[in-house]
């Protein structure tokens, strides 16, 4: 890491919900988070569902977005690295972000290695020992045979039944999302131990639980779990020595 420059992550924003109008809003917000954070970011980890719905078409993505995307844009000509851990509700990005921003894009947790710390860094979704039914439906959704079949349908169809169907279920912010489990029914804690047992890392960061959780799991190593830009509006920061979960405040 560069002098006085900082790591930050964020997760879960899932702009585009519930309604444009209220998107705006906290898209407003995030835009004036990545203005506050260009003054010293050296890297900047997404973790995934920065958008409710996101789908490629061959010749189309989904409209709306362009102040945060424009934001983005700015930041990586700044010279700031931005890496991308797709979500549950964007796991059907491709590869507009790399060609377009120059964005790497993940679609499994990833190792990364920040002043000499140890980071095991991904979205979240899917892992532990639970979330079966998720686990099995997302295996249909990542199949290339559902997404041929759903590029067929017409963008304007077909992205009004996905954002239906987000907000229907609730899976921006249900209640599950916004309560502490307790460590033994928190399947990222779960999954966290179980990956520290094969290899030491000093930091898990994941996203996907929309709640703000720093939780040690052995005297060297923490879980830390990012929150949300729904209710929570918090980030991590690592300086390079500590990592600190922050609530922003314009």
């Amino acid at each position: 890491m560069t002098t006085n420059k900082k790591i930050y992550f964020a997760s879960d924003q899932h702009f585009g919900a519930p309604t444009v109008e209220e998107s705006k809003i906290r898209e407003q917000k995030f835009v004036n988070w990545l203005d506050f954070i260009k003054k010293d970011a050296e890297v900047l980890f997404l973790l995934g569902d920065l958008f409710d719905f996101w789908f490629e078409y061959k010749e189309a993505v989904p409209k709306g977005f362009v102040r945060v995307l424009g934001k983005l844009a700015e930041l990586r000509d700044r010279g700031i690295q931005i890496h991308f851990f797709v979500g549950n509700h964007d796991l059907w990005m491709d590869d507009y972000f790399e060609k377009e921003l120059i964005i790497p894009v993940y679609h499994e947790p990833k190792e990364f290695i920040l002043n000499n710390k140890s980071f095991f860094i991904g979205h979240g979704d899917g892992l532990g020992p639970e979330d079966k039914g998720y686990k099995r439906m997302k295996k249909v959704f990542t199949n290339p045979v559902s997404k041929w079949f759903f590029r067929w349908l017409h963008p304007d169809i077909g992205i009004k039944i996905a954002h239906y169907l987000s907000v229907k279920n609730k899976l921006i912010s249900g209640e599950e999302d916004v309560k502490f489990l307790g460590e033994d029914n928190e399947w990222l804690v779960q999954y966290s131990k179980m990956k520290l047992t094969e290899k030491h890392r000093d930091y898990f960061v994941f996203g996907h639980r929309h709640l703000p959780l720093e939780i040690a799991i052995s005297e060297t190593s923490k879980y830390i779990n990012t929150g949300d830009w729904i209710v929570h509006f918090t980030y991590g920061e690592f300086d390079g020595k500590e990592f600190i979960l922050k609530k922003y405040k314009e």
